[in-house]
Formats: structure tokens, sequence, C-alpha cells
């Protein structure tokens, strides 16, 4: 078998070092590196560093490559459009790709209604814009979010998200009218119960919250992740979105469908939330919609996206000509190559060696996730469930400097979740799931042994093609 991980010195290398001080000198301290790496080019899976080492991408940008790195087709499509005009503003002189592009996003994205969508420059963008306009639209002001989510890092996006260390800390006062209540956290279930003995008490509460914490009159929207980032990869029991979905619907508040990580086929689907058969009233879109450029959707009911007055929506750079052709191309390719059903077998195999971790490695706590949307959750303990963050951190420095790149995630720091290119290859994912696995072993022998779990693990969740959560709950 080619072995795609190739490293020449020791990681870092020397001029990564060199490149290292100067970014230590040059750039504040504030935007975290999860690797003291430098990258010199990437095709599909691969990343080659300044130093001349190859390593395998389980992170992908964080989640923004699902087409891979430098998708030729994707490149060639950024080529011919910069080459006729590289920047307009839709709101001076219009431009094509942008429409071409809004009618393509208005296909694709769940619900046989008419819709319309407009563009902006990132994530947080698409949600500020999401929750404006659902103010807008009902005359509304409060948004009920929830507990372990993130949303961005703009003064709306950060008052949604959830974690304090390091998103929120000193930087309040926040946004008004955000109302946060849990989320259906199996693993870590806030009302202590087990599923599928709960009665999903995580759904039906929305009720409770709006009798307790805001009434339901003065909510504009429901924002939620329909399966958590940053949070960790927690996905709900399959009972739960119709739940929540239909207690909206009784009280005419909307419902946001944050699908920034999980489009555009990360999940198996094109979109998470039809792992539920829901209809979001507005889905947000942005990582892998271009490839890799800064680009963001807001797309959802006509009638709600025309409320707004002319004027009162947009950006200098939304909907970028060059970002544009990159999506259209992007998408294309994720169409014609069935991606969303490459993620699914992707899933499939990430899968099958977590839940062997699960039953050989203590320090395996949980292990979820749907598609190629992957997470294991560590413990020093299975029985208190003490979050193991230290050792995530070792996992992730044992990785690369084995030449593979994995990032962590969740409310305690020690999640570590997959979001490799959905074009990698069987070779690079099996090279890639020996180096993790290699890493999880090794890092694991540093804790505490904790007794293992000899019943079989529970699945929990949607588990279309075997997907959903397994471990102790």
């Amino acid at each position: 078998m080619t072995k795609h991980i190739v490293l020449k010195t020791a990681i870092p290398g020397p001029r990564s070092q060199e490149l290292l001080r100067a970014r230590q000198a040059a750039v504040p301290r504030g935007p975290y590196n999860i690797t003291p790496l430098f990258i010199a080019r990437g095709e599909g899976a691969v990343l080659e560093d300044v130093d001349g080492n190859r390593y395998l991408d389980f992170a992908g940008g964080i989640g923004v490559l699902n087409t891979g790195h430098a998708p030729k087709s994707v490149v060639r499509a950024i080529q011919q459009q910069a080459e006729k005009y590289i920047h307009s503003c839709f709101h001076v002189t219009m431009n094509e790709p942008y429409i071409r592009l809004a009618e393509v996003m208005n296909r694709i994205t769940p619900g046989s209604f008419q819709k319309k969508t407009f563009f902006a420059n990132s994530g947080a963008e698409a949600v500020e814009n999401a929750v404006k306009v659902a103010r807008n639209f009902t005359r509304r002001s409060a948004i009920v979010c929830f507990e372990d989510a993130f949303h961005g890092r703009t003064l709306l996006a950060m008052s949604l998200t959830s974690k304090v260390h390091p998103y929120k800390d000193h930087f309040g006062p926040y946004a008004a009218e955000i109302h946060r209540m849990p989320f259906s956290y199996c693993y870590r279930c806030p009302w202590g119960k087990r599923y599928p003995g709960c009665n999903i008490e995580c759904g039906t509460f929305l009720e409770d919250f709006f009798k307790r914490y805001v009434d339901p009159a003065s909510v504009a929207a429901l924002i939620v992740e329909p399966v958590m980032g940053e949070g960790g990869f927690i996905m709900p029991p399959q009972e739960y979105y119709p739940i929540l979905v239909n207690i909206c619907r009784k009280y005419d508040i909307l419902v946001i469908a944050d699908e920034v990580q999980t489009g555009f086929g990360r999940t198996g689907k094109m979109w998470a939330c039809e792992h539920w058969g829901i209809e979001p009233d507005i889905l947000i879109a942005s990582k892998s919609i271009a490839a890799g450029l800064p680009l963001s959707s807001i797309t959802g009911r006509a009638e709600i996206m025309d409320a707004p007055m002319e004027g009162s929506l947009g950006g200098t750079f939304g909907g970028n000509p060059v970002a544009c052709a990159a999506a259209l191309a992007a998408i294309e390719m994720i169409e014609k190559q069935t991606l969303a059903e490459r993620a699914a077998r992707i899933g499939e195999k990430v899968r099958d060696r977590f839940e062997a971790l699960w039953k050989k490695c203590p320090s395996v706590g949980n292990v979820r996730g749907v598609g190629a949307m992957r997470a294991i959750e560590f413990v020093k303990d299975r029985a208190t469930k003490e979050p193991a963050k230290e050792l995530v951190n070792r996992i992730v420095r044992l990785c690369y400097e084995r030449g593979l790149i994995v990032i962590g995630a969740g409310t305690y720091g020690n999640v570590i979740r997959t979001l490799m290119p959905l074009v990698i290859t069987e070779e690079q994912l099996e090279e890639g799931l020996d180096v993790l696995e290699g890493a999880i072993v090794e890092a694991a022998q540093s804790l505490q042994p904790a007794p293992i779990e000899t019943r079989a693990p529970a699945p929990i969740g949607p588990r279309p093609g075997g997907e959903g959560v397994t471990g102790v709950v």
C-alpha cells in the first residue's frame, strides 16, 4: 500500500519554526494555532508543509474542504472568473454568478416551498443576518439557542455561542434577548435520564422553558445546529427535532438551521436536517460552500426573506463573484461525484474503527456521529465521565508529529472530531485511521485505566446505514 504520509524532518521542521517565530512577532496571540505547521500546498486529502513533509488531513480547514484541497474544477472556475473581474459589489453592479448560485441554493436546500437566498462572507455573518431577517419578519426580538452551541465570534453570534473560554471571556456585554436552554446531549443528559426511556424530555422541555424563562409570543426564532459542531458533534435522538419544530410551529416561531459545518454532504446527506425530515424556515451555510473561499448563504422561505426593506441587507463583499463561481463548481462536484454518499461510506469505516476502540480503550467514553462527521469523547473514568482534555491535546500532538492533522472539540475540550475531505481515498483513510488509533492507544496509557464496560454499546439517535451514537449513556 502506498504511504501518503512522508516525514522528512522533525515536526515542526526548520522552515516552519522560522515562520512560527515570525508569526509570534507579527500576529497577536488571540488566533489560536492547533498545529505549529505552515502549509505550502495541498491536493485532495494531502497537505505538504514548507519543509516538504506530507500529511493526511482529517481536519479539512475545520470542515471547509469537503471537496478537498485545490479541486481542479473549482480552481479552473476561480481562474476563469478572476480573469473577467474579481469584484463588483452586488449592490452597485450585479453579477450573474450571484444569481446562479442563489438559484442553486434555493433548489438544493430542504423544503418544497418557494425560497430566496442572499450571501455574506462567513458563518458568523450568516447567523447575524438570519437573526435580523427573523426578527424583521416576526416583529419579535427574542432568540432561543442551546447550551454547547457554537454560532461564531462576532457580537451577536458570540452571544449565541455557549462556550465561555476562550470564545466569550471578557468580550461582553453580549447581545440582549438571547435565551439558552439545554441541548439533547444523551451522553451527559442534563436531566439525568437515559434514552430511550426518557420520553425525550429534552425536547418537550421547550414548553416548560416558555413558562419559566421567556414568553413564546416574544420569540422570533429558535436557532440550532442539527449536529453540534464545536460543541462536540453531539447528535440528538430521532424524535428530538420533530418535537421542537412542532412546538415552534404552535407559537409561530421560526426555525433557523445552522448548517455551516454540517452542510454540503458532510453527514451523508446534503443537509443534516434531512436526517430528521425537518424543513427549516431559514437555513444558513458556509465553510464548504466555496471550497475554501470566504462565502456564506442565508436561504429561507420567500415571504420571510422578502420582509426586510430594500437596502437593509447586504455588505460590500457578500456574494463576491469569484467566491460564487467557486461555489457553483464545488456544488456541481459534490452532486456529480455523489460526495454525500461517499461521506456515508467513510462514516461507516470510521464508526467501526471508533467502536472497536471503545471496546478496548477505557479512556474512550463515547463515540458518536453521522456520515463523515464522527467524534470520540475521552474521559478519565467511564463511571464519573470526568473529561480528559489533556489526553486530547496529547493525541493531537502525537498525530501531527506522525503526519496526521486532527482537531479537538467539545465544551470540555475532550473530543476528537473527523472532518476529512470527502474525496479521501480508501488507502488514505485507512492510513490516517491507523495513525489516529496508534496515537489514542499510546496517549491513553498515560491515564490510570478504568474498568472496561462489558455490555454492548447502545445506539442512540438516527442510524441510517448504522449511523448514530455509541457508548455508555
